[in-house]
């Protein structure tokens, strides 16, 4: 089992021995956007590039761009680290093809205070565990736990949507041996 407690500026993914990502976390003073970088190669990208960001420089975009997640997971996530000045065209994104995962993926952004993430997979194996810290962000593509570690902590949840309608229809409950005990507010 896996532990990622703040790793300096890299990205940790959780994968099953199959292969498939259960969790990927990623700390607020990530900086490894070289290792995940977009797709600038082609004079038709580099032009793209050119009139819908202005940025004039391939290297430059793989240096403050990072695509974290491959391209046909449902939730994409994408960090930019930019100067003032940079821009970026009005425009929207196109959803052609529905999502195809037997989950609902969520991510959790850390505002305030720490929270530990317990990652499983939809069998209920515990993959590892993530302490959030503020600006951390962890995306959970199967099972999961929270445990809120201070006072007042406060997180951004972003869950794939539609709603079912009701808590009960929404989730399944993993029976597994890893849970803390009760601990009373």
């Amino acid at each position: 089992m896996k532990e990622a407690l703040g790793k300096a500026g890299q990205a940790v993914e959780y994968r099953t021995a199959d292969g498939r990502l259960v969790g990927l976390y990623i700390p607020g003073d990530f900086s490894d956007y070289t290792s995940f970088p977009p797709f600038v190669d082609t004079p038709e990208e580099q032009a793209h590039l050119a009139q819908a960001y202005k940025v004039i420089s391939p290297q430059r975009e793989r240096e403050t761009k990072a695509h974290l997640t491959a391209d046909e997971l449902p939730l994409q996530i994408v960090l930019l680290n930019r100067d003032p000045g940079s821009y970026v065209r009005p425009h929207y994104h196109v959803n052609d093809a529905p999502a195809a995962s037997p989950t609902r993926h969520q991510i959790l952004i850390c505002q305030r205070g720490r929270l530990r993430v317990g990652l499983y997979t939809k069998d209920g194996e515990r993959m590892g565990q993530v302490v959030l810290r503020p600006g951390d962000l962890v995306l959970m593509c199967e099972g999961h736990s929270l445990e809120f570690l201070d006072p007042g902590t406060k997180i951004i949840e972003i869950k794939m949507g539609p709603f079912p309608g009701s808590d009960e229809a929404d989730k399944v409950e993993l029976h597994v041996d890893h849970e803390p005990a009760h601990r009373s507010p």
